[in-house]
């Protein structure tokens, strides 16, 4: 690459800023100026941000292009912001799916799936680009949303110059190495030195300590040597806390006392941030790692007297609060929790956390940003670059919610969180701080210590072809160029790279093999085959017990959907256990769920979950024309009509046993299982004497052998892995009708109109969304109809216990025959794919389905946040969570605009996102 014509603009550049760059920063700078992409890689705070900044001059100062990417909203409002301040609003843009400002201006700041949109449909924008900027590049690690990075660095031009910008990683050089691979000429550099020093401290009821020794006489890089004060201070208080544990109880008791003293708990919020304030620490992000506590945080100091703000800071917050909060309907404020959210932030308190109102959330962040907010309380979404620096961060906790359990932390989220600590340019010092807890073995200073020691963050690619990838590779390139473009990936990179050591565990495997086989005198010696006869009985048992559930079940639910009004069933799960009469038929055949009363007055629905034998009709009953199950006293009453009823009738007990005598057996037998049996009896090993004691050593070869073919499963499917999932696609897409066969042997493959139309869908369950609007399955819906199937796609119950129940009383009959046919869909596309081995598309999940729908027909805040709490079984849904899905609906109702087929399903999204965005939806929609 030649040298830039624009040598000087470095200087010009430079001279224009407040500050001397950093190594770092002027290394990567000059790298940009000869032309290079770079790759930056420096701690939280460290100003990696100038190098972006650096790639917006270039480009204004030669009269072209620079996208700047985020992963996140918030953090393209805030990067628009800071750029708008510098160049002026007309040469910046901003553009983040649902909002659009100045798209045509030479910088256009935008999120990451923007920019992958923009290169799919070749967009006119991209004329001139020479630079394009990926903050908080380390995010393609993100399991939903990280395959957008890798996708954009793929497809960009080879002209474009691409200025990565990362948290410190481990594996810097090896990401490095294959964006160089990629993107040809590209400049890593690596930067750990943090520009504001950090302190780690621990806090010990109400007393600050300093986590390392840092008067030995270490640099603080090498500092490794837990502070012995700390230590002696933590078993004085634990031997206080034995001692008081076997104190007398005095005259009014007799034996030792067992409970903890007050004094001996983790100090309350309160007085942690009191303490902070005390010790000239704040302003502080408090990480809590749940919602619920970030909320329980705030409430707990507005309870107190604590207040951190002076009466002219007051007057400023409320300038802010007023001028933010504006457009908020007066109606919505008190469901919003807005009077508490205010009284917080006057005292110079909040929550951050991606429930909140995002409008809530955009204040938090302008009055932190300002000093004005002295004490916030988050979740670790405030890690992900948001610029909220805070002189100390605390951590309440080292273990947190991964989505399936709790965990500790990790090093490198330590890292990613404490990093937040320290202003540039405000403070000379950042200060790191965890809560002693004697109950949470995590919290043990040697325990935080390595943490805090420990620089191990790697990056791993997330990377894997979607079908709307896959369709819109097809339709740029052809299957050849699109898997030759797959194996160019990161994730492919990393593959190849980790088949090295598995070969070499396969060779150590294959030598433990020929050690353990000499003990038995050979890997030909009978006893291998007696044991793995063995492992096929076990097997085969395990297989025929699994059998036996699935056909029962299968049996209860056709049992299920056979019933009818009025038949008397045994009922024997659980509190429910007992007689029942149905009272109305089960509606979806695939998910049968029977209304029913039981003898004890209970009402409810049952699936196959509520019945472990079977359901067959013990008899019939009649039932008054329309039972109102719902009123105690109807209740009563049928279930007094049922126990009637049921004299005389034979219980399934007794129906089950006459069955059995009258077989003459008990189960149904097993062929294979017993010509294995006898194998194992006729074998030679089976009389062997000292059968049990080479049964041990054979199983120990068979072992090593199952351990050492998995390992060569594990190079299989790591080489070329990517493109074989892309020819499954491709397959399932062809088969389908997505992608046309060649019209002559040979000839080009060609992505049919069906095709085109999943090429513009960008949704995590693009394929069932093509699927319903090819098929008519959203047409002749009103509005808020569609709205509400739509967000039976987008919306994902949180918990992790999977999507919600079927919505068998959705409110409108369309809506009813629209959500059964999109069930339908997904049943059959989850098939499919099951079949062709590519991962199943999420279920619908139709939680949010009745709320959508009476948001989009009365605008009602309050109404539509208790029917969520409805649907959710009494959990309620916050306010930012709702606004979060609506805006999603949106989302996917405008690409069913641009993309349906049917001109009146088209008409319907344009008139549904109308009725969608308003009120609460529509204010702060950036």
């Amino acid at each position: 690459m030649t040298t830039s014509p624009n040598a000087a603009e470095l200087q010009r550049f430079t001279a224009e800023l407040p500050f001397a760059l950093d190594g770092f920063q002027q290394r990567a700078c000059e790298a940009l100026e000869r032309g290079h992409g770079v790759l930056v890689c420096a701690p939280t705070g460290a100003g990696k941000t100038i190098v972006g900044e650096f790639a917006v001059h270039l480009a204004l100062a030669a009269g072209r292009k620079c996208f700047y990417t985020t992963p996140i909203k918030a953090l393209s409002n805030q990067k628009h912001t800071d750029l708008v301040r510098r160049y002026g609003a007309d040469r910046i843009g901003l553009l983040t799916g649902d909002v659009s400002v100045n798209s045509d201006a030479p910088i256009v700041v935008m999120t990451t799936e923007v920019l992958r949109n923009m290169l799919y449909a070749n967009s006119p924008a991209l004329h001139g680009l020479s630079h394009v900027v990926m903050d908080e590049v380390h995010f393609l690690a993100d399991r939903m949303r990280g395959a957008v990075w890798e996708e954009v660095i793929l497809h960009l031009p080879d002209e474009v110059r691409l200025v990565s910008l990362s948290a410190t990683v481990s594996n810097a050089e090896e990401f490095g190495g294959w964006i160089q691979t990629v993107r040809g000429d590209t400049t890593v550099i690596v930067d750990e030195h943090r520009p504001v020093p950090l302190w780690q401290h621990m806090l010990v009821g109400r007393r600050l300590f300093d986590l390392f020794d840092y008067d030995s006489g270490r640099s603080m890089a090498d500092q490794l040597l837990v502070d012995p004060e700390l230590v002696r201070h933590i078993a004085h208080r634990r031997e206080a806390d034995r001692m008081n544990d076997w104190q007398p109880r005095g005259s009014k008791g007799h034996g030792p006392h067992r409970g903890r003293p007050s004094m001996f708990r983790p100090p309350a919020r309160t007085d942690v941030i009191a303490t902070l304030d005390r010790e000239g620490l704040l302003p502080a992000i408090t990480f809590v790692f749940s919602r619920a506590g970030c909320e329980g945080a705030v409430k707990q100091c507005l309870r107190s007297s604590l207040r951190l703000t002076t009466d002219s800071e007051r007057a400023r917050i409320a300038e802010v609060i007023d001028r933010r909060c504006g457009d908020l309907p007066d109606a919505d404020l008190p469901v919003l929790g807005y009077y508490e959210f205010r009284e917080g932030l006057l005292r110079g308190i909040a929550a951050h956390h991606a429930g909140m109102l995002p409008i809530f959330r955009h204040t938090v962040e302008e009055l932190f940003a300002a000093g004005l907010t002295k004490a916030v309380f988050a979740t670790e979404t405030l890690a992900l670059g948001i610029n909220m620096p805070a002189r100390t961060v605390v951590l309440e906790r080292l273990v947190k919610f991964n989505g399936e359990q709790h965990a500790p932390l990790t090093p490198g989220e330590y890292t990613q969180l404490t990093g937040r600590a320290g202003r540039r340019g405000i403070d000379v010092e950042g200060h790191a701080v965890v809560i002693w807890n004697p109950s949470d073995s995590s919290s043990e200073p040697a325990e935080v210590a390595g943490l805090a020691s420990t620089r191990t963050f790697p990056l791993k690619s997330s990377f894997a072809p979607s079908y709307n990838m896959t369709i819109n590779l097809v339709s740029q390139m052809g299957p050849a160029q699109a898997r030759h473009l797959l194996e160019q990936s990161f994730a492919q990179y990393q593959a190849d790279r980790s088949v090295v050591g598995l070969v070499r565990g396969t060779e150590r495997g294959e030598k433990m093999l020929d050690e353990i086989a000499a003990e038995l005198g050979g890997r030909d010696d009978p006893i291998l085959d007696y044991a793995r006869l063995r492992v096929k009985i076990s097997e085969r048992e395990r297989a025929q017990a699994r059998s036996s559930r699935v056909q029962r079940r299968a049996a209860i639910n056709d049992a299920l959907g056979a019933l009818r009004r009025g038949d008397i069933i045994a009922l024997s799960q659980g509190r429910r256990g007992g007689l029942a009469v149905v009272l109305e038929p089960a509606r979806d055949a695939d998910d049968p769920r029977p209304l029913v009363l039981s003898e004890h007055r209970w009402a409810g629905r049952i699936s196959s979950a509520d019945c472990s034998g079977a359901v067959a009709p013990l008899g019939t009953m009649s039932l008054p024309k329309r039972v109102e199950h719902r009123q105690p006293r109807v209740r009563r009453d049928v279930a007094s009509a049922l126990r009637s009823a049921a004299d005389g009738l034979v219980m399934p007990e007794e129906r089950d046993s006459r069955r059995r005598r009258g077989s003459g057996q008990d189960e149904d037998i097993d062929a294979e299982l017993v010509d294995l049996r006898n194998q194992l009896r006729r074998h030679p090993g089976h009389s062997a004497a000292d059968r049990e004691v080479k049964v041990r050593i054979a199983e120990r070869y068979l072992r090593v052998e199952r351990d050492n073919a998995q390992l060569r499963q594990k190079i299989s499917a790591a080489t070329n892995s990517l493109a074989r999932t892309f020819d499954r696609i491709v397959g399932l897409l062809s088969e389908r009708g997505f992608i046309a066969a060649p019209e002559s042997e040979g000839g080009p493959v060609v992505v049919a109109d069906d095709g085109r139309l999943l090429a513009r869908i960008y949704n995590e369950s693009d394929l069932l969304v093509a699927e319903c609007l090819r098929s008519g399955a959203w047409n002749d819906l009103a509005p808020a109809e569609l709205a509400a199937v739509l967000s039976a796609v987008v919306y994902e119950s949180r918990g992790g216990d999977g999507p919600s129940a079927p919505l068998h009383d959705a409110p409108t009959a369309g809506l009813r025959r629209a959500l059964a046919r999109t069930r339908k869909l997904a049943g059959e596309l989850r098939a499919d794919e099951i079949r062709h081995r590519i991962s199943p598309t999420r279920e619908p999940d139709e939680g949010f389905v009745t709320t959508m729908y009476r948001w989009a027909t009365t605008g009602d805040l309050t109404t539509s946040l208790a029917a969520a709490a409805e649907s959710g079984g009494g959990t309620p849904l916050s306010a930012g969570d709702f606004v979060r899905w609506c805006r999603q609906v949106l989302d996917l109702l405008d690409q069913v605009r641009n993309a349906a087929p049917a001109a009146e399903l088209r008409a319907a999204a344009k008139r549904a996102v109308d009725d969608v965005r308003r009120g609460v939806v529509a204010v702060d929609s950036g």
